[in-house]
């Protein structure tokens, strides 16, 4: 039986720095744990346009379509920031999630123990916090037409299209509410009913494939801004969220601050399944290249390490060691030690990110 095949795209800025130290938690998962993977590795983003004059190669392209998963690092830069927008950096990304179907995002905003005390909400609001927000990702004003800058009567327009089909609503639904039957059997579904057409058809489609399908799940709806606000006010009174493209990348982030720091959020983004019955599927930390820090040793790798624990629970039906992996963070951040990101506390100990890689190598090395 073969191994595993994870394709690893490390991208630009801190990208291949906090790849690096998932490196060392794969090459721990096959000495220890007996868990090898077939892995290669390849460019996006602005280092494949250096290369190739592309943000992304036809060849990488095809190849991710054959891995059982893909890790993705960080892309873009402000040295691209001139570039034409169809061969900027982040095309690569929009590509890949694109020809690869992956509608459905999960972003999980999980707050440690040991950081509560470190987001800029108080510690009772935000401590023991665990939600998804379940983004769709391949629709929506991203990608609908027309779309682009014209030339209207003697001033320039920019027009964006919010556009979804029903197929394309009730298959991000279906993700959100198998997820929830694995949690707490709530979703709270998000758009702007009351003034945009394709919110009030979001709101019908969902609840049709609730009565439907999944009578079982308690659901709810509310509108984007006022999720926005409650995200803010008490988030522990959501489970998973479930909105469009545009609503989900804005409260992702927001939920994200919630525990303290981008550094610390991982995501899965999940679309149809292949031959082997597992969705096809592409992992990334929520944070973003930060090409401000690269190269200095002060990036986060926590965020890139939890989401190759979502590739093991989504993509390798090994939930255990996902967990291990998380127990593993959960004990080094008990402890006190932190990069760049998440200092200010007294009484912690600032680590690089290769140091707080191996830290966590250590921690994984005494739960065995």
């Amino acid at each position: 039986m073969s191994n595993p095949s994870l394709l690893i795209l490390p991208g630009d800025g801190i990208g291949p720095e906090v790849m690096a130290e998932v490196r060392k938690i794969i090459t721990w998962m096959g000495d220890k744990r007996d868990l090898t993977f077939d892995v290669s590795e390849d460019l996006v983003g602005g280092c494949a346009y250096d290369k190739h004059g592309v943000p992304l190669h036809d060849d990488t392209m095809a190849h991710a379509q054959e891995v059982d998963a893909v890790l993705l690092g960080a892309v873009g830069g402000p040295k691209y920031d001139d570039l034409d927008f169809s061969v900027k950096p982040e095309r690569g990304l929009l590509r890949l999630r694109k020809e690869m179907d992956l509608f459905s995002n999960l972003r999980p905003a999980q707050c440690f123990d040991a950081l509560a005390d470190f987001s800029s909400l108080k510690k009772d609001v935000v401590a023991g916090l665990d939600i998804v927000i379940v983004r769709e990702l391949t629709s929506g004003v991203y990608f609908g037409e027309p779309r682009g800058i014209f030339k209207e009567g003697n001033e320039r327009v920019g027009v964006n299209t919010q556009r979804y089909t029903e197929s394309e609503i009730a298959r991000v639904a279906r993700s959100a509410f198998e997820l929830a039957r694995k949690r707490n059997n709530k979703v709270c579904s998000m758009e702007k009913a009351n003034v945009m057409e394709s919110g009030q058809l979001w709101r019908d489609v969902v609840t049709e494939i609730h009565a439907a399908e999944y009578s079982d799940v308690e659901l709810s709806h509310m509108y984007a801004d006022a999720g926005a606000m409650q995200l803010c006010r008490w988030p522990k009174q959501f489970d998973v969220i479930v909105t469009d493209n545009l609503f989900g990348d804005m409260l992702s982030d927001m939920a994200a601050m919630l525990t303290g720091s981008l550094g610390m959020l991982p995501s899965a983004s999940l679309g149809v399944p292949m031959d082997n019955g597992r969705p096809k599927a592409l992992y990334e930390p929520v944070h973003g290249s930060a090409p401000d820090i690269a190269g200095q040793g002060k990036a986060n790798p926590i965020a890139c390490i939890l989401s190759f624990a979502m590739a093991l629970r989504y993509s390798f039906d090994r939930g255990d060691e996902a967990e291990r992996i998380e127990q593993a963070v959960e004990t080094v951040l008990a402890d006190g030690l932190r990069t760049a990101d998440l200092l200010g506390e007294e009484g912690v100990t600032p680590v690089s990110t290769s140091e707080m890689g191996d830290a966590i190598v250590a921690a994984l090395d005494a739960s065995l």
